[in-house]
């Protein structure tokens, strides 16, 4: 055994040669490699060291230069929407952790200036993910005045008094706070918060928008982001290259914020007037009505002056619910729920819903009659009730009253349904869906604003008999806000129909024109004589018809009421309540639409509801308008009780009353149905049949269901 392990150790000489070689060689590889480091430092090594230093260098200075949106103003320069320079507060962890001793200093800074925790700090230094990082975001959206408090605080006087003053131990604290930096962004604000959110919209992070003309125009408000490099030069000194961002564009809307300020505090008012009604449930917020909406348009080139609903939420914070919801009704929604309750309150409800018009849709189809040659100025209608539709009897809403024998204009003053059945059959299917097209219903006006629903119509295929009677007066079919009052200011206008828009003007970042938007003529759908004939006829409805609760004293005015049955809900008896009019009567300068979806009232069946919204909105537009008066009269117009204490602008001017956006002072509440009884104008005059209201024809109920002998004598007046 010994033996065996004696010989294993020995080596022979032929192996002792073998191992002289191989550490010969190895020895003569390390000297040759040592060699050729010498010879390439020697001749290339300022080369690579300079690449080196190079990469290093731009890893830490290629850094992104934002670009700043463009601003929203309306038609007059107020700001609506503005982005202003903030900062992000930048952790270097690679830089602190090099000294011990930053930490401590930095640490306390950050708390004392930011009320950045020092765990969260300290948890940054330590974690293996980024303790290695020279970026990580501290903070978002620090001020100007937060980042120059924070670098005064560390500034080293230069004299010897003041450093003297400081002390020694202050100087060492302040030059060891290290590792932070700001870098440049910008935050988009809101300065009238909720003033036209329905129209603005709002961005989200990275300067992405969904809604409003934030949404629409996303692109054009947005720019494009600069760079900047450094690096080192041949000669190895730091160079930086900068790439300049392109800023984005800017918009001056047509909106005016006055008038869309004096639509928002009566919608206000109004909600708050009617929301002590008796539709309201326990937990849920109580509104006067499901919506109230107004759209105020010029009929001579499309442009909107002001467009609002109720749902209004504040533009820098728009997923608070709490104006919609109450807070019970906020902790029991899911995240479903919640989204669901988010869209409903973002969406523009002027463009964005379709419902039945009513009869505010009868002076499109009289115009649409005379143009057409299916009728004349001379023909004469007889009410005598109602009409035979195939099987059914279609009853006028004045039944068992009739109007008698009436004039095209009496049809429209009187809102007759049985009038616009017969002027309905005279233009038949065909002619009556090619008008209907004419006037843009069905389709998208193209308005610049996103979602725009396109209404719903009856086809050649699925209208008969039945449905173009119903057609005639409003109902069956469906629209939107803006298709109506783009149709109504055609009507009015002479005949011109303008694409609705929303912004006139782009300008770049110097305030230069990049493009003005023109009034685009659409469509003519009917001629001047004819929409003269429009006009008066309206002019009817204001002085002697069913719209006379919209009349502003002084100016002469035409309108029209609607009132549709919501046949299309489980919860029947609910309607929806509108108003369309203009001024001045020969020559139109605005028109105002005003819808009150599903009023928290008793009896929701009134125009009168949509009326007074109107005439307290245009007794203020229209003066502030420079619209003159044109009709000689002693009286003042008299508002609606619902909006007592709600000052108007010449109290902001001459009596100093604060914050005019959006002020109600000392509002009275209702008891949800402030209209006397003898004032309603309702269902009998607004143009609801009894088909669609969903009485039977030989319902014993039927007059106790319409209280028609409480309102006899405003039914025969």
């Amino acid at each position: 055994m010994k033996k065996n392990e004696s010989k294993q150790r020995k080596l022979t000489k032929k192996m002792k040669i073998k191992l002289a070689g191989v550490f010969g060689c190895s020895l003569l590889a390390l000297v040759g490699l040592l060699v050729g480091i010498t010879w390439i430092n020697a001749k290339s090594g300022n080369k690579y060291t300079q690449q080196v230093l190079t990469q290093s260098q731009q890893q830490y200075t290629d850094t992104r230069v934002p670009f700043r949106r463009g601003s929203i103003t309306d038609r007059n320069g107020t700001m609506l929407a503005n982005s202003v320079k903030v900062y992000n507060l930048i952790l270097d962890c690679v830089e602190i952790n090099n000294n011990e001793k930053y930490k401590d200093p930095t640490k306390v800074a950050l708390e004392e200036y930011f009320d950045i925790e020092q765990d969260v700090v300290d948890g940054l230094l330590t974690n293996e993910e980024t303790k290695g990082s020279r970026y990580q975001i501290l903070k978002k959206e620090v001020t100007m005045d937060e980042r120059r408090a924070f670098e005064e605080s560390l500034e080293v006087p230069e004299s010897k008094e003041e450093r003297e003053t400081l002390g020694e131990e202050e100087i060492t604290r302040r030059q060891r706070v290290k590792g932070i930096y700001f870098e440049d962004t910008y935050k988009r604000i809101y300065p009238l918060g909720s003033l036209a959110c329905d129209v603005i919209g709002f961005t989200d992070a990275g300067d992405t928008a969904t809604w409003g003309l934030e949404g629409y125009y996303n692109s054009t408000l947005n720019g494009t982001n600069g760079r900047t490099f450094g690096y080192l030069s041949d000669d190895s000194s730091l160079e930086q290259n900068i790439i300049d961002p392109v800023n984005g564009k800017n918009l001056t809307t047509t909106l005016d914020a006055t008038i869309q300020e004096i639509v928002e505090k009566y919608i206000s008012a109004f909600d708050r007037a009617l929301s002590a009604g008796p539709n309201n449930k326990k937990n849920v917020k109580k509104r006067g009505a499901e919506n109230i909406a107004v759209i105020i348009q010029n009929p001579n080139n499309g442009e909107i002056l002001a467009m609002a609903s109720s749902g209004t939420y504040d533009l820098n914070n728009p997923r608070d619910l709490s104006g919609s919801y109450t807070e019970y009704e906020i902790e029991n929604m899911d995240n479903e729920e919640t989204k669901e309750a988010l869209f409903d309150m973002w969406k523009n409800y002027c463009v964005s819903q379709n419902f039945e018009p009513g009869s505010t849709f009868k002076p499109v189809v009289v115009a649409s009659a005379l143009e057409s040659g299916a009728i004349t100025e001379e023909n004469r209608f007889i009410c005598d009730g109602g009409e035979e539709v195939g099987v059914d009897y279609v009853r006028c809403a004045v039944y068992p009253d009739s109007h008698g024998s009436q004039s095209l204009g009496e049809v429209i003053q009187n809102s007759c349904n049985d009038g616009m059945m017969a002027i309905g059959r005279k233009m038949g299917t065909n002619l009556f869906l090619e008008y209907q097209r004419k006037f843009n219903f069905g389709t998208r006006t193209g308005i610049d604003l996103p979602s725009e629903e396109t209404g719903l119509l009856f086809s050649e295929d699925n209208m008969y008999e039945m449905e173009l009677s119903t057609s005639a007066f409003g109902q069956g079919f469906n629209c939107t806000m803006i298709q109506e009052i783009s149709a109504i200011s055609a009507a009015i206008n002479g005949g011109t129909y303008y694409q609705p828009h929303l912004v006139k003007e782009i300008t770049d970042e110097d305030g230069k024109t990049v493009k003005n938007v023109n009034p685009n003529v659409l469509k003519q759908p009917i001629s001047e004589e004819v929409s003269a004939k429009i006009r008066e006829y309206m002019g009817l409805s204001v002085t002697n018809g069913t719209s006379r609760a919209a009349k502003v004293q002084g100016y002469s005015m035409g309108g029209k009421t609607g009132t549709a049955e919501k046949l299309n809900e489980k919860e029947k008896g609910n309607y929806l309540v509108s108003f369309i009019g203009f001024a001045p009567l020969d020559k139109p300068e605005m028109v105002i639409y005003t819808v009150v979806d599903t009023p928290n009232v008793e009896k929701q069946a009134s125009s009168s509801y949509a009326q007074y919204l109107a005439q307290a909105i245009m007794s203020e537009v229209l003066p502030y308008m420079n619209i003159y008066q044109d009709e000689p009269t002693t009286e003042e117009t008299v508002l609606w009780q619902g909006f007592y204490g709600v000052p108007k602008m010449t109290d902001i001017v001459e009596d100093g009353v604060s914050n005019p956006y959006g002020t109600i002072l000392d509002q009275g509440y209702g008891d949800g149905d402030p209209i006397e009884e003898e004032d309603l104008n309702d269902q009998n005059t607004d143009g609801i049949t009894n088909e669609d209201a969903g009485i039977e024809e030989e319902d014993p109920e039927y007059e106790d269901t319409y209280d028609l002998d409480e309102l006899e004598d405003d039914i025969r007046r």
